[in-house]
């Protein structure tokens, strides 16, 4: 029966003083055997394994289930405190009892440091031992680690404890001028991050792996580039909170990621403004079902609403949101409604019974060449679609109503772009007629939303097909999920009466430069066609129209912008469909 490592510490540590009072006693006595007291001895040995084992307890030295690993200053402590408290306390007994029983009051002074410093030692011994047994096998991948701070330190302490780790640790990366020629966890630093091509031929190493806590898209771009010439595959670590709160694991490495490689530096959101008018409310989503939507509704359950009411014609997403939010998908719960925001009549009858206090519209037609294809449909769902979740919220009294919008509205060439810009108007009128917070938010392209570029893109390098591309100039703003849906969330917080909430997307990206990482980092052979610009879309989109002054007075990262105002009964299809033809005609005739 394998014995547990704080019973057989404990044996050890009391053959420790059974060896250490015997070599005190013989240097003591100058080898006189004749003269030790045997008795003595072995009443101070049992009187050591006795006290060892209460202070060993008390300093939790040979508690259940501990392992053998990483000494610290606190293993050192402890063990250095409960020697020299039962090397205190028999040396006390010495001065007492010295003379009766015969026994030199030196002894313990001369037993005490040597059994120290063989408990220390034998746990030193013993943790090189375990340590070298558990290092990564020689089938890992040699690996280099970018940042040798907590993170780093972290993921090194995991890898060289880890036999089935399937990377090794070679040499560390840091600018840190301290750490040069330094080890961390006995691996040395190799270099600088300018010196990562020459440190990955020296050590051979196949592997980056960025553990970094705070590193940006700028910066994981330079990084992707350097492996990409070093012959280095890239691995990211997660963010510093995860590693103090989770450890490092093997599945928290994953490849390096073309949203790690757009993504900006996190926008810090006002978690007290968001919980404050969603906690307790009964909040309802259209459009659930969508990427948008169905974040919005996982980021609103963290928040304790009353009740969360999810809407889409889609009963597929809305079960995935089910899923996301209620950990089923089991469609047997009022959380989830089946209806179109096409039918006045079932839409305003569902809130009247449901009675939402907070509307997120999220439903939309949202795809440009399609409803330049089919305009009459933009019209249906995202005009008079918004018009009635507008009338719906108004009739059930509805406290704050947040539209999402597209910045194709701002100085809109497009279909899709001109049917946004009307919904915006619309809400901005419901917003000064009610006196409540009815808003439109307005950002560009979500990364990963579904039928988006990225993921449109992936497929066609899986398949070997070639990438399309309008233009080489072309360039989108971008922007994670969880990113919008929390700035939506935020913007419901501090958005006024028909304003429309632009947030801020950072710098515009180059589709062709995507294009090109996305192929680099399949390590495939893949084409880039371009096609031109379809019609109804702009080079570089816009986020503010012409006209709209924007202010930033809650949040450095939201613009408010005034919005002219339209009115229900002003509402004119003729007049929808003849001005996109006419924004038809100008584009004609300035390609021309």
């Amino acid at each position: 029966m394998k014995l547990p490592v704080g019973r057989i510490l404990y044996i050890v540590d009391v053959l420790v003083w059974m060896l250490a009072m015997l070599v005190a006693a013989i240097l003591r006595y100058e080898f006189t055997f004749g003269d030790i007291n045997w008795n003595a001895y072995v009443g101070f040995v049992l009187g050591a394994a006795v006290l060892q084992l209460v202070f060993g307890l008390v300093f939790n030295l040979y508690r259940k289930g501990m392992r053998f690993r990483a000494g610290g200053f606190e293993d050192t402590l402890s063990v250095s405190l409960a020697a020299g408290v039962v090397g205190s306390i028999l040396w006390i007994i010495s001065l007492i009892f010295g003379g009766v029983w015969e026994i030199s009051r030196g002894i313990m002074l001369i037993a005490t440091p040597g059994a120290l410093i063989l408990m220390l030692g034998v746990r030193f011994i013993a943790r090189l031992i375990v340590r070298n047994s558990r290092k990564p096998g020689p089938d890992s991948a040699p690996a280099l680690i970018l940042g040798g701070g907590y993170v780093g330190t972290n993921l090194i302490r995991w890898m060289m404890s880890d036999p089935s780790s399937p990377y090794r640790p070679v040499g560390v990366i840091d600018d840190d001028p301290n750490l040069a020629k330094r080890k961390i966890r006995d691996v040395p630093v190799v270099g600088t991050f300018a010196d990562i091509e020459c440190a990955a031929e020296r050590t051979g190493a196949e592997v980056l792996i960025v553990a970094v806590s705070a590193a940006d898209a700028a910066l994981l771009r330079r990084i992707q580039d350097v492996a990409d010439r070093s012959g280095l595959s890239v691995k990211v670590m997660p963010p510093i909170g995860h590693v103090v709160a989770n450890g490092v694991h093997v599945g928290d490495l994953r490849d390096l990621s073309i949203e790690d490689l757009l993504g900006r530096q996190p926008v810090e959101t006002n978690v007290s403004e968001i919980a404050q008018y969603l906690m307790g409310k009964r909040v309802l989503v259209t459009g659930a079902g969508g990427s948008i939507g169905a974040q919005l509704c996982t980021e609103i359950a963290k928040y304790g609403p009353a009740e969360l009411i999810m809407l889409d014609r889609d009963e597929t997403g809305l079960q995935q949101a089910l899923i996301n939010v209620h950990g089923n998908g089991l469609l047997d719960t009022d959380a989830v409604v089946l209806a179109d925001i096409r039918e006045p009549d079932t839409l305003k009858q569902i809130f009247l019974d449901r009675r939402p206090e907070v509307v997120f519209h999220a439903a939309a037609l949202k795809h440009l060449p399609m409803l330049e294809q089919y305009p009459d449909e933009a019209w249906k769902t995202n005009v008079l679609g918004t018009l009635n979740v507008l009338n719906a919220a108004e009739a059930a009294d509805v406290e704050t109503f947040v539209n999402i919008s597209t910045d194709k509205a701002a100085n809109p060439t497009s279909v899709l772009g001109h049917s946004k810009r009307v919904a915006e108007k619309l809400t901005g009128w419901f917003g000064q007629e009610t006196d409540k917070n009815y808003l439109s938010v307005r950002f560009g392209n979500v990364i990963g939303s579904r039928g988006s570029m990225l993921p449109t893109f992936i497929r066609l390098i899986d398949e070997d097909k070639p990438l399309t591309v309008t233009h080489p100039d072309v360039t989108r703003y971008f922007m994670t999920i969880p990113e919008a849906c929390q700035l939506v969330l935020q913007a419901g917080g501090i958005g006024r009466a028909g304003e429309v909430l632009i947030l801020d997307m950072g710098e515009p990206v180059s589709i062709l430069e995507i294009a090109k990482r996305m192929i680099a980092m399949s390590g495939k052979n893949i084409e880039i066609v371009f096609t031109g610009l379809r019609e109804g879309e702009k080079l570089h989109e816009e986020l503010v129209g012409a006209g709209e002054r924007e202010d930033r007075p809650f949040h450095p990262k939201i613009s408010h912008a005034d919005v002219n105002i339209l009115a229900p009964e002003n509402l004119d299809k003729d007049g929808f469909m003849g001005r996109i033809g006419k924004l038809a005609y100008a584009e004609k005739e300035a390609t021309r």
